[in-house]
């Protein structure tokens, strides 16, 4: 009942903050998800639900590990066939998901059988104690803090049975280890199918340039979730001066982002984008000049954020200017494939040599897109430590 409810909640909110139809459209493949076939294999990924934080690390992940010659599925906790699975696969990745419905039988399950489990996640809402620090937290209703209470999987995690985990960045690396986990660092990366996208959508671009005389820079921030809005005020002054300074600049928006009333001032040169699926993305994203990722620096749940804005951009040749945090820092080649900024001052400078230079942009976009397929897509993963783990593991069945 109670994880039910917890749906109930979700489903609301998804539905009063997408509208009827297109968040109708979310809850519905959420449905489908429950009885998506799953083929017996080596590896199952066992997700909380459906979203991007599902597809990068279920769907996606699956997907690289098959063109290693893994075979892996994914499916969702609420699958009503989940038990039947436990003899079906020796390696089963738990991504947040909740100790509740089957979990727990499926777990004592794989116990028995001698079956290796993994923990993953990336973010911090495993743990209670790092929830403050989450802005959305402070929106959710009570049925959606009914997920997030006693941590996503958090009971998962402190089994002593589960002693691998799995995560996207450094910086989530080193704070399970503290949790006594060996850890591997899987990033997120871009599917094949994404990449047929991004390449649609570039040729898409070619095909519709702008006019020579139309001189308009699109700033754009595409947020995704409604928990940005504390991220997105912290370049809140930097954009007042870069209007100021460039009547040519139009600010672009998506997701569910509410910005501060500084900005209305300048609401006809501010643009909304509404949700739309993923292969519409990234033609939202192509029709950007330049991308900006705002993360609060030394906010723990930001600082665990992977670099996946950096390289959505990239694909489709789209220079970023990203917040300076730990994993940005690391993705981005500061000047050469995007821009990294701790102050508004350097907000204001990174973006400004951006729209002033469009050979500067392009050269960056190049560069972003070179960076973005060489390190960034599944077909180019070299996680060797990760594979010869899973590999030794299967040998041993």
């Amino acid at each position: 009942m109670k994880t039910f409810l917890i749906k109930i909640g979700k489903a609301w909110s998804v539905i009063r903050r997408d509208g009827v139809v297109r968040g109708g459209r979310r809850v519905a493949e959420a449905f489908a998800a429950l009885f998506a076939r799953v083929e017996p294999g080596d590896i199952l990924f066992i997700s909380g639900g459906v979203g991007d934080s599902a597809r990068y690390r279920t769907t996606h992940v699956a997907e690289e590990l098959q063109l290693k010659g893994f075979r892996a599925s994914v499916t969702v906790q609420d699958n009503p066939r989940l038990l039947s699975y436990a003899d079906q696969f020796q390696v089963f990745v738990f991504h947040r998901v909740l100790y509740t419905g089957a979990v727990p039988k499926l777990i004592a399950r794989l116990k028995e059988l001698g079956k290796t489990i993994l923990f993953e996640t990336d973010d911090l809402v495993y743990d209670p104690a790092f929830l403050v620090h989450m802005d959305y937290w402070h929106q959710m209703n009570a049925l959606e803090r009914k997920l997030y209470e006693h941590g996503v999987g958090g009971e998962i995690l402190a089994d002593p049975y589960v002693s691998v985990a799995t995560t996207t960045t450094g910086f989530l690396a080193d704070k399970l280890r503290e949790k006594g986990k060996t850890v591997y660092v899987v990033p997120n990366r871009l599917s094949e199918q994404d990449i047929a996208w991004a390449h649609t959508a570039l040729d898409e671009k070619a095909k519709d340039k702008k006019p020579e005389t139309v001189n308009t820079v699109r700033v754009g921030y595409l947020s995704g979730t409604p928990s940005h809005n504390k991220d997105f005020a912290t370049i809140t002054a930097a954009l007042v001066a870069l209007f100021e300074r460039y009547p040519e600049m139009r600010l672009v928006l998506a997701g569910p982002l509410d910005t501060e009333s500084v900005l209305n001032q300048y609401a006809d040169r501010i643009e909304r984008l509404p949700f739309v699926p993923r292969r519409e993305l990234f033609v939202n994203i192509a029709s950007l000049d330049i991308n900006l990722a705002p993360l609060e620096i030394g906010n723990p749940f930001c600082e665990s954020k992977s670099e996946l804005k950096f390289f959505e951009a990239g694909i489709v040749g789209v220079p970023t200017v990203a917040a300076a945090t730990r994993t940005f820092r690391e993705a981005i080649t500061n000047g050469t494939d995007g821009f990294v900024a701790t102050t508004t001052e350097e907000w204001i400078e990174n973006i400004s040599a951006l729209i002033a230079d469009p050979a500067l942009r392009a050269r960056v976009g190049a560069a972003a897109h070179e960076t973005a397929l060489e390190e960034y897509t599944n077909a180019a993963a070299r996680n060797d430590a990760y594979y010869e783990y899973l590999r030794g593991i299967l040998k041993k069945h």
